[in-house]
């Protein structure tokens, strides 16, 4: 069976053929990604997914509206969690943003009306051969990326957004030999 160049081992297999570009519209599920995207920054994808069940248990399975409530004391004891990421900013990003996802329901119904609207409600599908050829960023992960933090999100660079719109399913970025591409 033909797979994008990075899906080799676990559970970076299991990840591409079940989850990765499959599009999203659950806005819990929204803000899981919104979060472990950004405890992403400067890791390896594989570290954040070998710790995703931690993630789902400290952060009250990416429930935004009890995320948004966690105080100094919740935030401390997170630092203490080694099933997640240990970093503070990274950890107090994660808060803020469940406030500001929270904000943008609120205005557009949901968060998937927002995130979507970026892509006319329809996945982009991209046609790269090669893993080499799927960018990092994009104008549109920049277009992303900056309307988020004007409405007060953090760890939301073009980077993060573009890998999130691949997560779920914004942007089909399987390449064209892999059994994915098509589906």
């Amino acid at each position: 069976m033909n797979r994008c160049q990075w899906a080799k081992d676990e559970p970076n297999i299991s990840y591409h053929d079940d989850e990765w570009g499959r599009p999203v519209h659950d806005d819990q599920k929204l803000f899981e990604f919104l979060i472990l995207e950004g405890a992403q920054a400067g890791l390896s994808w594989v570290t954040i997914l070998n710790r995703r069940e931690g993630y789902r248990k400290a952060f009250s399975n990416f429930d935004p509206k009890k995320v948004a409530r966690f105080d100094e004391k919740k935030l401390s004891k997170l630092l203490l969690d080694d099933s997640i990421i240990r970093n503070r900013l990274k950890i107090t990003s994660a808060v803020n943003n469940a406030k500001q996802f929270l904000k943008v329901q609120k205005e557009f119904g949901s968060f998937d009306k927002y995130l979507w609207g970026f892509v006319n409600y329809r996945p982009i599908k991209n046609k790269f051969r090669k893993l080499s050829e799927i960018p990092a960023s994009t104008p549109l992960s920049e277009k992303l990326s900056k309307d988020l933090k004007k409405r007060g999100f953090t760890f939301v660079g073009p980077t993060i957004c573009y890998a999130l719109m691949q997560a779920v399913g914004m942007i089909n970025d399987h390449t064209v030999g892999c059994f994915r591409y098509k589906k």
